[in-house]
């Protein structure tokens, strides 16, 4: 549990409210957090009804009362918003940023001093508590930063520490991954209705297959593969399905689909970083 610190969101998007629920849950008291916004007071109110957080008129009325500051802009926002709250920081505040392709160097330098930044990559399970989270801390940031980025991010999910560098790849994969599973069930929704079953029937046995395999990997030390050849009876129905996966280069796809991701990540950064240093 916080010990009374100030959180500042700046920023009241999704993501900012899954981790408010979270954070007022197990984290801190509703009335320790304060949210801002650029624009949109009616979400900062919807926001202050739902949880009993604080608001702020603007970024640097939150960030001056702050311990604690979570970047959840826009990430081509970033400047601008720096630039309004670096005056107003307190002592040494902790920055948690959840601002995709902005580096840790580039937040420290636009506040321009020494401060303890702390990059996350959570995804959008965070609104259903379920996130994969993974963490990296900057030039600054001390292993207690880290600790208190875990807790507060542990409340909407499992989280990894990781070094920055992996932070592309973490993008790829979990952050962009809950698309990749929604994609497979479309496609397991459209076969179903291709082979008779109603909407209202297949989805349920959709959904709770997938919930089903999740936990039986989460709950054996087997190896996937190991869970795949017990399901697949040579000759059996499995064994005709994941042969027309392997016509098709199922696992390839995947691979590539992630690898690729990985890559516009790292253009992503690279764009947005040049986009900052010309402003």
């Amino acid at each position: 549990m916080n010990n009374g610190q100030t959180i500042a969101l700046i920023g009241a998007g999704s993501m900012a409210e899954a981790l408010i629920a979270g954070m007022t849950k197990a984290f801190c008291r509703p009335t320790d957090v304060i949210v801002a916004n650029r624009q949109n007071r009616a979400r900062l109110e919807e926001l202050a009804r739902r949880y009993g957080v604080r608001v702020a008129p603007n970024a640097r009325e939150a960030a001056e009362q702050a311990d604690i500051i979570v970047l959840a802009m826009k990430p081509k926002d970033v400047a601008e918003a720096m630039n309004t709250i670096a005056p107003a920081l307190c002592a040494n505040p902790l920055i948690l940023s959840l601002l995709a392709g902005v580096t840790t160097e580039t937040i420290e330098r636009l506040a321009g001093r020494d401060i303890p930044v702390v990059r996350a990559m959570p995804n959008t399970s965070a609104a259903v508590g379920l996130s994969a989270t993974a963490i990296a801390g900057g030039r600054f940031a001390a292993k207690e930063h880290l600790e208190v980025a875990k807790q507060l991010f542990e409340t909407v999910g499992i989280v990894a520490v990781v070094p920055e560098r992996d932070l592309h790849a973490v993008t790829g994969l979990s952050g962009s991954g809950p698309a990749y599973v929604y994609y497979l069930v479309e496609a397991m929704e459209r076969a179903a209705s291709d082979i008779g079953l109603e909407p209202e029937v297949a989805k349920p046995l959709i959904l709770q297959t997938i919930i089903g395999a999740a936990e039986m990997l989460k709950a054996s030390d087997k190896h996937p593969s190991v869970l795949r050849r017990e399901v697949t009876s040579p000759g059996g129905t499995t064994e005709a399905g994941i042969g027309v996966l392997e016509q098709y280069r199922f696992q390839e796809a995947v691979i590539a689909c992630i690898r690729r991701a990985t890559a516009r990540s790292e253009e992503l950064g690279s764009a947005l970083l040049a986009a900052i240093a010309e402003a």
